[in-house]
């Protein structure tokens, strides 16, 4: 056996320890789940994601989409730097 030394910030790991206590468990046995997990998965068990990133929101990533669509259907609109700038104003 080996010990692991983690850092967390105080209320991240308050948050966390009350968390495996409403499951039942402690933080060792909850990153041994996550380990083991990884290496029965190979993967990182869970999806990692930019949630908080406005660029990656559902909202941006769908008008994205439909501008490529419009765009490979010929539907583009084409402004100068100049016209997008008095837009802007």
């Amino acid at each position: 056996m080996v010990t692991v030394s983690l850092r967390f910030d105080n209320e991240t790991k308050r948050n966390l320890d009350q968390m495996c206590d409403e499951m039942g468990m402690n933080l060792t046995t909850f990153f041994m789940i996550y380990a083991r997990a990884a290496l029965r998965e190979r993967r990182i068990p869970f999806e990692v994601r930019a949630d908080n990133d406005a660029f990656y929101s559902k909202e941006n990533l769908a008008a994205i989409a439909k501008s490529a669509t419009e765009a490979r259907s010929g539907k583009v609109i084409e402004k100068s730097l100049a016209d997008l700038e008095a837009m802007e104003k």
